[in-house]
């Protein structure tokens, strides 16, 4: 009797098991057949549908198609022919000959021989200026080819050059070409977009992006007046020259250099910032130089030994290495070994920053300095001459 009782239990308990894995395929069956049929309620299907794509704006970074699309037609690739002079000489590159015997270019004599140099520049008015790089210019210049985007190849000619920046003034002998207009490159902030547009390894008109790493960069050793525009932006030989274009399609910087080991990008350029591109060009375009501001003496970087026998507890300012006696500054009271620390109430860090406030100095005026000698400031007031008049 008990047997027969737990029998009947069991079978009851199996069906009940069973009828519940038969109740939940049917339930899946339904779903599944659900995703393909329409008219299936919202809240059947709700739990089975994948996840919405992310907005278009968290998947790709930002668009600059359009500012590249007309940026592009403002730059030129420019080739530049010179006449090198090189000795004759056999033994030009042997440096043990030439320390016990010199060059001896009189003995075996010299020729020119034509050398090839590419890069590119911007077109900045309609009426045909184009700045670019002194170094792409070059010395002994015999002739100078502009190519613009729209395939046209015309001869140039230069206005004017200023090594001090490695900036040139080109000049082309059509109207309304495409221009990029210019933009202030003392608003740029570390992280902004930027574009860098020129001719790498003469592939015209390429395009590469990234940001600006640091502004205000010098003694990278490219030019005598440094205050470079750094960024990642891949710049590659055939650059120079080219435009650094911010995120409004303006000119911010005249692509000039490249820090790198290898001698390809490493994610390191130089750019030379639009504000000071546009003053050096402007008084190319008046007056076939630039006028700077200059003092009638020579500063070093202050080393933390001269520092200490300074009496400066700090590497800030700039020493005065050499000086006549019969300049102006010396009768202002300025000695050798002073260490400049303040020029026109505006702290000094290094020799190269005192360089650039007295190139921007107004010519003709007397500049307030602070130095310190022999641990005590003294104020001076140094006079800022032309620097073309010194060159004379």
């Amino acid at each position: 009797m008990i047997r027969r009782l737990s029998l009947s239990i069991a079978l009851v308990v199996a069906g009940l098991v069973a009828g519940l894995l038969t109740a939940g395929t049917r339930t899946a069956s339904v779903s599944n057949a659900n995703l393909a049929t329409p008219g299936v309620p919202t809240r059947v299907t709700a739990a089975i549908e994948a996840p919405a794509p992310a907005p278009p704006s968290l998947v790709g970074g930002p668009d600059f198609t359009g500012i590249a699309g007309q940026a592009v037609k403002g730059v030129a690739n420019i080739s530049s022919l010179q006449v090198v002079r090189t000795p004759n000489s056999p033994f030009t590159d042997d440096p043990f000959f030439r320390y016990f015997f010199g060059s001896q270019d009189d003995l075996f004599g010299s020729r020119d021989r034509r050398s090839l140099s590419l890069g590119s520049g911007v077109l900045i008015s309609r009426d045909g200026y184009v700045v670019t790089n002194n170094h792409v210019v070059g010395d002994n210049v015999s002739e100078i080819t502009i190519a613009l985007s729209d395939k046209r190849e015309i001869r140039g000619r230069v206005i004017g050059t200023d090594p001090a920046t490695d900036i040139a003034l080109l000049k082309i002998g059509v109207t309304a070409v495409p221009v990029v207009p210019w933009g202030d490159s003392s608003q740029l902030k570390v992280g902004e977009w930027v574009l860098a547009i020129g001719s790498p390894f003469q592939l015209s008109q390429t395009v590469t992006a990234g940001i600006v790493s640091a502004t205000g960069r010098a003694n990278v050793g490219f030019a005598d007046y440094e205050d470079f525009i750094q960024t990642d932006a891949a710049i590659n030989p055939g650059n120079s020259g080219g435009a650094l274009i911010n995120s409004r399609g303006e000119l911010v910087g005249i692509n000039t250099g490249i820090f790198s080991q290898s001698g390809g990008y490493q994610g390191i350029g130089f750019a030379v910032p639009s504000n000071l591109a546009r003053h050096v060009v402007d008084d190319l375009m008046k007056y076939g130089e630039v006028r700077r501001g200059t003092v009638d003496f020579q500063v070093e970087r202050l080393t933390e030994e001269y520092a200490q026998e300074a009496g400066a507890n700090t590497t800030r300012g700039a020493v005065v290495s050499r000086m006549y006696r019969n300049s102006p500054a010396y009768d202002a009271g300025l000695r050798p070994g002073d260490v400049i620390v303040n020029f026109n109430k505006l702290p000094i860090d290094d020799a190269s920053q005192f360089t650039r406030m007295v190139a921007d100095a107004k010519i003709g005026t007397s500049a307030e300095v602070k130095v310190l000698r022999n641990g005590r400031l003294v104020d001076l007031k140094i006079p800022i001459v032309s620097s073309s008049r010194r060159r004379r």
